[in-house]
């Protein structure tokens, strides 16, 4: 059976949780991964970005 509450928190963020990776500015890509960087600011990058770090 399918799951009717598949995605359902990618709804609920901005443009769907898409945008441009602050990373390695691919376009249009799914930001849901937070990173901390080094003076504590917290920054979402791509699937691809996180597996670098």
């Amino acid at each position: 059976m399918s799951k009717t509450y598949r995605g359902k928190g990618l709804i609920k963020l901005q443009s769907r949780g898409r945008g441009t990776c602050p990373s390695c500015k691919t376009r249009r890509i799914k930001l849901l991964y937070e990173i901390i960087l080094l003076d504590g600011s917290k920054l979402r990058v791509c699937k691809r970005c996180r597996k670098k770090r």
